[in-house]
């Protein structure tokens, strides 16, 4: 709840922090549970006391969903997208409920961006939705999937969002890894165009991700660059934060690696490697699940009815930590 708590504490000062733009992203693995947020932005906790730079634009609602505010950013907005979602609203609903009834109403809803994934809470299926302001500084925009939505404004222009995209769709591993190739895709001199001047993308970076049983105060992964000296890359301090992190956790072992065969496939796919235990799943690159099979023999091969494509083959071990290959399908005749 330490995020939350900062909202509240925001809405009772009523200061909306104006010059709050950035870059981010939130998504959802459907096999795992997990709910991920990323971002960064041209505003640090030097800039904005007490916020933690970019990190305050994140709430997650472990098991549930995430949420994103930003552009013009205010902490009642923020609250309330929360309790909206919390009463079962979907993300699209949420935002509809926030166009009307946010601070400023319709007027103020112009100045800001929204960026919101979830679980249906009655058939665990991912949803997304997002919204930008025609108020919103350019350049502005957002792209969504299935299981994502990312969005920015006062950007170098739309290849930033689309960099992003392309690099999450295209990364393999955990949600983790997947977010931080996302942000990576941002790592340009002047992504934020405020930082242009700094020499590097933003000021201040996260990473977070959420697993089902998470409570709001203690996540999986929490990472936070809230400042930096002037000229240091905060998407790269976070990158070796994430490298760091990756090492000395030791709450889930890394799965054995494992190869797809044939691939290309047609057919038919088989699956090597030691000890591959729990189900597989083919996804399509806006990372919906098409395909699910429980592995419950050495080296299973599974016969998915998909048109010819490329597509990502995920297992999730038994300890629950997840692995990703891509698959060249050529159709299942």
């Amino acid at each position: 709840m330490k995020q939350f708590l900062l909202f509240l504490a925001f809405v009772a000062s009523s200061k909306p922090a104006f010059s709050q733009d950035t870059f981010s992203i939130v998504a959802v693995d459907t096999i795992t549970g997990e709910i991920g947020s990323a971002g960064a932005s041209c505003l640090d906790d030097i800039s904005f006391p007490g916020s933690g730079g970019a990190i305050i634009i994140s709430d997650i609602l472990p098991g549930r969903g995430a949420i994103h505010t930003q552009s013009f950013w205010n902490a009642t907005n923020q609250a309330n997208a929360r309790l909206k979602m919390e009463e079962g609203l979907s993300p699209q609903e949420v935002l509809d409920w926030l166009k009307v009834n946010g601070v400023g109403g319709i007027f103020g809803a112009q100045q800001r961006q929204y960026g919101i994934v979830d679980f249906d809470p009655a058939g665990g299926q991912p949803r997304s939705a997002a919204f930008t302001g025609t108020s919103c500084l350019d350049w502005k925009g957002h792209r969504t999937g299935t299981t994502y939505s990312i969005q920015g404004n006062i950007l170098l222009g739309p290849g930033i969002i689309d960099s992003m995209e392309a690099r999450f769709l295209a990364a393999t591993g955990t949600l983790a890894d997947r977010l931080m190739a996302a942000l990576q895709g941002a790592n340009v001199v002047g992504a934020d165009t405020r930082c242009t001047d700094n020499g590097t993308s933003s000021l201040s970076a996260f990473l977070r991700v959420a697993k089902p049983d998470d409570a709001d105060s203690s996540l999986y992964l929490d990472l936070n660059v809230p400042s930096l000296p002037a000229g240091m890359e905060p998407i790269d301090s976070l990158q070796n934060l994430y490298n760091q992190w990756l090492v000395t956790d030791a709450s889930e072992p890394v799965l054995t690696e494992f190869r797809i065969y044939p691939n290309p496939a047609k057919g038919f796919f088989s699956l090597s490697g030691e000890k591959l235990p729990g189900r597989v799943g083919v996804f399509n690159l806006n990372g919906d699940l098409l395909f699910s099979a429980e592995m419950n023999v050495p080296n299973p091969a599974f016969r998915p009815n998909l048109p010819a494509g490329v597509y990502f083959v995920r297992i999730l071990g038994s300890e629950g930590r997840s692995a990703t290959r891509k698959l060249v399908w050529l159709g299942s005749k």
